[in-house]
């Protein structure tokens, strides 16, 4: 049974008492070209930061003065993730691309030390590492989960029948390392028991069912016991994963949290952030012009709602942010609160509002920074993003465009296209462009 979302107040919320006031620490221009962040990653046992570029690329960077080390170099599609998580190897980052490939890079030398393919035509959108030994790589393919040894590079196993469209996301449940969970365009969540020899017929636990194409999700909770997932229309669901049963479900997620904030609507969700000391989640949205707010998601006898916004970062970024790092427990104790990356080719360190290092300010931005003009997000802008985009596919005619995955829009197409249309189905431009003009 779903518990009751409380939907709250609808007028402007002021600002809580306990809102923390974040300084803006430092901020660099990764290129200068139209370069997007997709992703930052870093290791708790090596000094880097890795950013995975929309040039195919992973740079790294120091995560405390921001000192530009290299870059790896060797994907020739999108790059989907990067973790640096690879089984007894700290220094080794693991990337997984729509090439096909899963590569790993030793960040020292910033060379490639080995290579996984798939099939033909196969993409590769997420990974994992887990199993009973720690050394089985799980992978998110075109309806597919994938299976490796890490330690020989072999395919163990393929499941092809759980899934009917691209596997946006798989994650080994922490402390359960034998359970995987995958999610989908196609709407479910699978749970996989991989012990043993791998098959769609024996090792399917259950099957949840979130209705709409999934983004992202993650595990939280004291034990792990629970799920967030986040979708393509912006949407949040709480679940216990072990009952296959939805606790909560924010379809209006988006003007929930807007209501919790005195500043513009929030247009999208970056990502969800677990504090284990706190045990407290809290939901990551953002505005097209790169503010990011905090909101937790409150629990108690009447439901389950998005409380008012505990953090803010703004003055950073100038477009839509794709990525948050939060700071390890070391680097909190400095007064770090994490990093960020957009659309506007940023890396952004910040600040708590307690760092000695704020002075009186609470944020700022480098006058050296190289700022781009900003973009025209009108019918034009639109046009021009369907015809560059890698995603969409040429027919004789313009309103022959498709994309093949509502996953491959881009989150500002998403944004415009959100106050429009509902993303369930399948759309062609046609539809898209009738709505500009």
């Amino acid at each position: 049974m779903e518990m009751e979302v409380d939907t709250g107040s609808t007028s402007e919320a002021s600002p809580p008492s306990n809102l923390k006031k974040l300084g803006l620490k430092n901020s660099l221009q990764t290129n200068f070209g139209e370069d997007y962040v997709f992703q930052i990653a870093s290791s708790q046992d090596i000094p880097a930061l890795a950013l995975s570029l929309s040039t195919n690329v992973v740079k790294l960077y120091s995560p405390e003065s921001g000192q530009y080390f290299g870059e790896c170099k060797g994907h020739s599609g999108r790059i989907h993730e990067i973790s640096f998580s690879a089984p007894a190897s700290p220094h080794v980052l693991c990337s997984c691309s729509s090439d096909g490939t899963v590569r790993a890079w030793d960040a020292r030398s910033l060379e490639q030390v080995s290579m996984l393919r798939a099939g033909p035509s196969q993409e590769i959108f997420s990974f994992s590492f887990g199993g009973s030994s720690g050394n089985l790589l799980a992978a998110g393919s075109n309806s597919q989960v994938l299976f490796w040894d890490w330690r020989n590079g072999k395919q163990v196993a393929c499941l092809e029948e759980s899934h009917m469209d691209d596997v946006t996301h798989v994650q080994f449940v922490p402390g359960q390392q034998n359970k995987l969970i995958s999610s989908s365009v196609d709407g479910l969540l699978c749970l996989f028991d991989t012990d043993g020899e791998i098959n769609d017929d024996c090792n399917l636990i259950s099957v949840m069912n979130v209705e709409t194409s999934v983004a992202k999700v993650g595990f939280f909770g004291n034990e792990n016991q629970k799920l967030w997932c986040l979708t393509h229309i912006e949407t949040l669901s709480i679940w216990d994963w072990n009952e296959g049963r939805r606790e909560a479900n924010f379809e209006q997620a988006r003007s929930l949290a807007s209501d919790q904030w005195n500043l513009s609507n929030v247009d999208y969700f970056v990502d969800c952030h677990y504090s284990s000391t706190e045990d407290l989640l809290w939901l990551i949205g953002g505005t097209s012009s790169g503010t990011l707010g905090y909101f937790p998601i409150k629990q108690n006898s009447n439901g389950t709602r998005i409380g008012e916004v505990e953090a803010i970062l703004e003055g950073g970024h100038i477009g839509v942010v794709r990525s948050v790092l939060p700071a390890s427990s070391d680097q909190i104790s400095r007064g770090i609160f994490g990093w960020t990356g957009g659309e506007d080719g940023r890396l952004c360190c910040w600040l708590s509002g307690e760092s000695d290092l704020l002075g009186g300010n609470q944020s700022w931005i480098s006058s050296s920074l190289v700022m781009k003009p900003k973009k025209n997000k009108g019918k034009a802008y639109m046009e021009q993003k369907l015809l560059s985009d890698g995603c969409w596919q040429n027919g004789k005619k313009k309103n022959r465009f498709q994309y093949p995955c509502r996953r491959d829009l881009p989150v500002d197409l998403r944004i415009l296209l959100s106050k429009f249309l509902d993303l369930e189905g399948e759309l062609s431009v046609v539809r898209i462009l009738l709505c500009y003009k």
